[in-house]
């Protein structure tokens, strides 16, 4: 490494920690030879700490897929007609009059291209979302066959693949995690644990199922402590999964480097539209994120890719090719504070290594 020091980590974490309405956080980077790992931890939680890594467990989605697809056992241009039956299908994507249900596929699921309303943030018919309530602290489940129902009441937001359009939707990651059941006849949890979990030895990483399980940190909204282990326990496929940062950056080092499937798999994932809040401007591709960063950031020496995943809880992972540095932890913050403190840390210690 060149001139990443300590000091310098630390003051990076203490930024991040100053930051409004974060009480904790976790912060990992190592180098992708291993020749360099740093953690550092602040507030309320140690390096070896649990947490909710939120929708970072989409990252552990998109290796399951892909895992899939090499097994032949499914294909990103299946349509989804071929694994939901056509009660579940029927009405759930009607726009203009037309019904776009059977020609949906697994690729616009995985790249967020369906047009499906995200139940998660979509307004309801009685003007509330479910993140709303959530964020109330009205702790409830939420499986597919709910998100289903609601779905169907709600405008879709473009037609199915629609050239340059990209809306963010959990939605359509509950529909995954429901493809992947039928197709491997097991639970989500059970797949994770076969596909990722065992084979790279992550003994402190689970899909969250037992909700009176105290074990991973609680999370914050805003200054207001957040406890939802019914609604987390329903939702496996979309962000479900509890893990360390040590346990994230095993899985993330794998990612990209081929231990869960062959690394030439990530370069068609680079299909980048862009997507707005939550939590930021930021663009998404098949099944993988990329952080924005505009010329000015680093206009001598431009960051090219920050490749990973954002989780609405402040959990991250990243990796930063250029550099070959991987960035994992977590704010425990949902109000989106974390995300843009981390981003900021992590650009600035990438251009130290520039």
């Amino acid at each position: 490494m060149k001139r990443i020091n300590e000091e310098f980590l630390n003051r990076e974490l203490q930024t991040i920690i100053n930051k409004k309405n974060v009480f904790s956080a976790v912060l990992r980077i190592e180098s992708g030879d291993g020749s360099f790992s740093w953690t550092g931890a602040a507030g309320d939680m140690q390096a070896d700490s649990q947490y909710f890594i939120a929708s970072v467990t989409k990252l552990y989605i998109t290796a399951v897929v892909m895992r899939l697809i090499n097994e032949q056992k499914l294909s990103l241009d299946d349509v989804i007609a071929r694994f939901l039956g056509e009660d579940e299908l029927r009405g759930l994507h009607v726009l203009g009059g037309v019904e776009y249900s059977h020609q949906i596929t697994i690729r616009h699921l995985i790249s967020n291209t369906s047009g499906l309303p995200d139940y998660f943030f979509h307004k309801q018919p009685d003007g509330q979302t479910a993140a709303s309530k959530l964020m109330e602290g009205v702790d409830q489940s939420w499986n597919v066959e709910q998100t289903l129902s609601t779905v169907k009441q709600l405008k879709p937001n473009f037609p199915p693949g629609k050239k340059g359009k990209t809306a963010y939707s959990d939605t359509n990651y509950q529909i995954l995690g429901k493809i992947i059941e039928t197709v491997t006849g097991n639970s989500m949890a059970e797949v994770f644990k076969a596909y990722i979990f065992d084979v790279l030895d992550l003994r402190h990483t689970y899909a969250y199922q037992d909700v009176d399980d105290t074990s991973p940190a609680p999370f914050y909204y805003q200054s207001r402590k957040l406890w939802l282990p019914n609604y987390v326990a329903s939702v496996s496929a979309e962000g479900g999964i509890v893990s360390t940062a040590e346990e994230v950056m095993l899985f993330l080092k794998a990612f990209f480097q081929g231990r869960l499937f062959p690394p030439e798999n990530i370069e068609p994932m680079k299909k980048w539209n862009v997507i707005l809040p939550p939590p930021g401007l930021f663009l998404f591709g098949v099944g993988l994120e990329k952080i924005w960063t505009p010329w000015f950031i680093s206009p001598f020496k431009p960051i090219k890719e920050i490749l990973g995943f954002w989780g609405q809880t402040g959990s991250f992972a990243w990796y930063n090719p250029d550099t070959d540095l991987y960035f994992c932890g977590t704010t425990n913050q949902v109000d989106g504070s974390g995300h843009a403190a981390v981003a900021n840390a992590m650009v600035k210690i990438i251009k130290t290594e520039l």
